[in-house]
């Protein structure tokens, strides 16, 4: 027993960071000396929005890393140990649903995306994290408590986020084009991305559209906004004041930082308020790698008492 302890501490493990949103799903494959060996990206990885397709993303961007790191032919997708970290899956009935895939892997880990950014960025350290993407929300990770503020989801939330831009732009070039509001710079710019002229041709093409397709338009927001458009700046000021009361929020959890992440943190970051920006810091690294962090300390953790128990 002694000496299949041994083998089993001495083999090789390969590492599978998984950080799936609802845009897209990445993969990080890392060695058990945390070199970086391949990276992968699929489609969209909420279940949420459709477990297949979660699962089908996942499966993808895994064996994507596993090309990209030269490894097809050397492991399968059952040699990798996952962390994989989803949006959606704060809500119980889908972290169930996932956790009881019939995954392909060696061993999967399942937490939230959220918990695995909030590792990535502080390198597995408490601290706190907002994202500001298609969606927005706040974490914290303090003394083992997690808190958690907004990413109620699309349309009745997240506030700040891509997703909630471009709708805004979508709501207030309605308007304008009802004679409601005066039109603004986000009326010809909306307009031309949308590739129409009316307001009937408008609620047409927005109907029932899934949040990435609103946030394929906040860029139409902070182009406005370089023309000094007050209806953009509104809206964009709107958002960043709602990122600047999560922070504050995230603040009394007492985390030893902030850090904002995701698609939009580099353009909303000088809108916020200005007692918020000297509390944020750089993440360290990324969500897919702090699911890299969760692997390893749960598999540490159950080879652990494998071994205290073989003893």
């Amino acid at each position: 027993m002694q000496n299949t302890n041994e083998a089993m501490r001495n083999k090789t493990q390969y590492f599978l960071g998984i950080d799936g949103g609802g845009t897209k799903c990445k993969a990080i494959i890392v060695s058990q000396d945390k070199q970086v060996l391949g990276t992968g990206i699929a489609g969209p990885a909420n279940p949420l929005h459709g477990f297949e397709q979660a699962t089908a993303s996942i499966v993808k961007s895994a064996h994507s890393a596993l090309n990209d790191a030269g490894l097809s032919d050397q492991l399968s997708l059952n040699d990798l140990v996952a962390g994989v970290g989803l949006a959606g899956v704060s809500l119980p009935t889908l972290f169930e649903q996932m956790n009881h895939w019939q995954h392909p892997f060696k061993q999967m880990f399942l937490a939230t995306d959220l918990f695995i950014a909030c590792l990535g960025a502080h390198q597995g350290e408490d601290g706190a994290v907002i994202i500001t993407g298609t969606g927005s929300c706040g974490y914290s990770y303090v003394n083992q408590q997690s808190h958690s503020i907004g990413g109620h989801g699309f349309s009745y939330g997240d506030i700040g986020s891509g997703a909630w831009l471009g709708l805004e732009a979508c709501k207030n070039v309605l308007l304008s084009l009802d004679g409601i509001i005066d039109k603004s710079a986000l009326t010809p710019l909306l307009l031309r991305h949308l590739n129409i002229e009316t307001a009937s041709e408008m609620v047409e093409v927005i109907a029932h559209k899934p949040a990435t397709f609103f946030a394929q338009m906040a860029w139409c927001v902070f182009r406005a906004v370089e023309q000094n458009d007050p209806l953009a700046i509104s809206i964009l000021t709107q958002g960043a004041d709602y990122i600047s009361n999560v922070a504050r929020q995230l603040w009394k959890t007492n985390p030893p930082s902030i850090s904002l992440i995701g698609g939009l943190s580099d353009l909303i970051k000088p809108w916020l308020a200005d007692d918020i920006q000297p509390l944020l810091t750089e993440p360290k690294a990324s969500p897919e790698c702090g699911a890299i962090v969760f692997a390893q300390q749960q598999w540490m953790h159950i080879n652990t008492e494998f071994y205290e128990r073989s003893l």
